[in-house]
């Protein structure tokens, strides 16, 4: 399955958890923030933001299928913010991907919590 049959999954896990303000890179939401790295101008958009408490979380859908390098970029630039700024950085993943992402999180000490979604 694509990114993007995830999303609506990873909204409705979202609101369960109390978050509100929830912005998604698909259609019918608003787009989160993108964010640009100066160096070569490559954007980021996260795949889904959210506020619980005014402190911005940030929901990444981690699928091994996609570039490493790209992710781990991604993933280091949400890790960052939610440091300076507060909030979480989930890392979502489907069945058969879990690995996958705890590899990425211990292999690149990136400051995410992975959960499982279905």
């Amino acid at each position: 399955m694509s990114k993007q049959s995830y999303i609506p999954v990873v909204i409705e896990w979202a609101k369960r958890k109390g978050y509100d303000q929830i912005r998604a890179n698909m259609e019918g939401f608003e787009q989160p923030i993108a964010y640009e790295r100066q160096n070569d101008d490559e954007r980021f958009i996260p795949d889904v933001t959210a506020k619980q408490l005014l402190e911005q979380s940030y929901f990444e859908i981690i699928l091994k299928g996609d570039r490493p390098d790209k992710i781990v970029s991604k993933l280091r630039l949400l890790s960052m913010l939610v440091s300076q700024k507060g909030g979480r950085l989930f890392l979502m993943t489907p069945p058969g991907n879990l690995n996958f992402a705890k590899e990425l999180v211990t292999k690149y000490s990136i400051n995410g919590e992975i959960v499982k979604i279905v």
